[in-house]
C-alpha cells in the first residue's frame, strides 16, 4: 500500500503598499496622506507604489506619474529610498527563515513559504501566518497580508482578498467553489490584456472560465490556456523553490524628453548593449534570445525579439541583433520615451544570480 502524499501548506506573504508604507513609517507627516512613490509628475516618471489613501483615487503602480497627479492632485510624490526598502525586506526575510528554509522570494515585498514541515513544529499554517504577520509588525512596524492554501496559486489569490493587513485561508474542500465565484480579474496570471480578451468571449468569473474545455482555451489563449484550465480547478503542483534561477537580464531607460533622432537612438542602444554585455560577463551568463523594447510618446509599448542559434554575451552580437530589430519598429518616425534591451533563454554558470536591475522612476 502506498502512503498518501501529504497536502502542502503554502503561505503567500505580501507587504501592504510596501514602499509607501516604509515612507509613512519613517516620515510621520506622511501618515494618513496619499503618498505616491516614484518619479516626478513633471517628467517621465512612473509610479512604483501608492499608499492606500492614494489608491482610492485610482492611482496604481506602473502608472505614469503625470496621470497619477491628474487623478490625485493633492498626492504627495516621494522619491524612492531603496536603502530603506532593502533593510526592511531583509528583516522580513529573516523572520520567514525562522519558520522554514523553503522560502521563494518574488520581490522585495512578497514571498511564498512552504510550511508543511517547519522549524517550530506548528501543525497549523494559518497560525504560522498569523505569527509571521505579528512578528513583521513588531520588528518593522509594517503590515502584511497573507494567504494560506494547499498550493501557490490559491495562496497568492488569498493574500489579496482582504488587504491591507489581511489573513485568508482557502481549504482544499472550498477551493473550487471559491474560484467559481471569483472575478476573473482577481486570478493571478490574468493580466489586463487577457482580462479584456476574456470579457470579449463572455468569461467574467471563474464559473465562466470553468465551462471552457482545455482545447478551446488553448485555441483562444495559446499555451496559457492549459494554465487557466488547471487553476480554475484549483490544480497547481508547482513547488516552492528557495533558489530562483534568473530567466532574463536586461536594462531599460525612460527619457526625460521624447527622442526622435535615429542617430541618437542608435548611439544610446549601442551603449546599452555594451553595458548589458559587461553585466552578463560579470555574472557568467549568456543568452540566446535578444529583445528590444520600445515605448512611444503615447505610451504604446512594443517588443521585438530574435533568437540566435548559440548563447552569447558579446557586445557585437547584441548590438547587431538590436539594430535589425530596430528596423522592425517605427522608431525614427515616432518619438520615443523608453528603450530597453533584454537577453533571455539564459545559460548560467552559477546556480542563482541575485542582482537588482535598474529601475527608472
Amino acid at each position: 500500500m502506498t502512503s498518501a502524499i501529504p497536502i502542502r501548506k503554502i503561505i503567500h506573504v505580501d507587504m501592504d503598499a510596501f514602499y509607501a508604507a516604509v515612507e509613512q513609517r519613517d516620515n510621520p507627516e506622511l501618515r494618513g496622506k496619499p503618498v505616491i512613490v516614484g518619479g516626478s509628475p513633471s517628467g517621465r516618471g512612473v509610479v512604483a507604489t501608492a499608499s492606500y489613501e492614494a489608491r482610492k483615487f485610482g492611482v496604481h503602480s506602473a502608472m505614469p506619474a503625470s496621470q497619477a497627479v491628474r487623478l490625485c492632485p493633492h498626492g504627495i510624490f516621494v522619491k524612492a529610498n531603496f536603502d530603506a526598502y532593502k533593510k526592511a525586506s531583509q528583516q522580513i526575510r529573516e523572520i520567514f527563515f525562522e519558520y522554514t528554509d523553503l522560502v521563494e522570494p518574488l520581490s522585495m515585498d512578497e514571498a511564498f513559504l512552504d510550511v508543511t514541515e517547519n522549524h517550530k513544529g506548528i501543525p497549523s499554517a494559518t497560525l504560522i501566518a498569523k505569527e509571521i504577520k505579528e512578528k513583521i509588525f513588531e520588528v518593522t512596524k509594517l503590515t502584511a497580508s497573507a494567504g494560506v492554501a494547499h498550493n501557490k496559486f490559491l495562496a497568492k489569490v488569498a493574500s489579496d482578498i482582504n488587504k491591507p493587513d489581511g489573513l485568508t485561508l482557502i481549504t482544499p474542500e472550498k477551493a473550487e467553489a471559491f474560484l467559481e465565484e471569483l472575478d476573473i480579474k482577481q486570478f493571478f496570471g490574468v493580466g489586463r490584456a487577457t482580462q479584456k480578451k476574456m470579457h470579449a468571449v463572455g468569461i467574467k468569473t471563474g464559473a465562466d472560465l470553468k465551462e471552457w474545455s482545455e482545447i478551446d482555451l488553448v485555441k483562444a489563449f495559446g499555451k496559457s490556456g492549459r494554465f487557466y484550465y488547471r487553476i480554475v480547478r484549483g490544480i497547481d503542483n508547482r513547488e516552492v523553490k528557495p533558489h530562483r534561477v534568473r530567466k532574463s537580464y536586461g536594462k531599460e531607460r525612460t527619457f526625460s524628453e521624447d527622442i526622435d533622432s535615429l542617430e541618437w537612438i542608435h548611439n544610446f542602444l549601442d551603449e546599452l548593449a555594451q553595458t548589458i554585455s559587461e553585466g552578463m560577463k560579470k555574472i557568467n551568463a549568456a543568452g540566446k534570445t535578444i529583445t528590444l523594447k520600445v515605448r512611444y510618446r503615447n505610451f504604446d509599448t512594443i517588443t521585438r525579439s530574435y533568437s540566435l542559434p548559440h548563447y552569447t554575451n558579446r557586445y557585437s552580437d547584441i548590438t547587431e541583433v538590436v539594430r535589425k530589430l530596430l528596423e522592425e519598429t517605427e522608431v525614427g518616425t515616432r518619438p520615443v520615451r523608453l528603450l530597453g534591451i533584454t537577453l533571455s533563454n539564459l545559460n548560467l554558470n552559477e546556480k542563482t544570480v541575485y542582482e537588482q536591475l535598474e529601475l527608472s522612476l
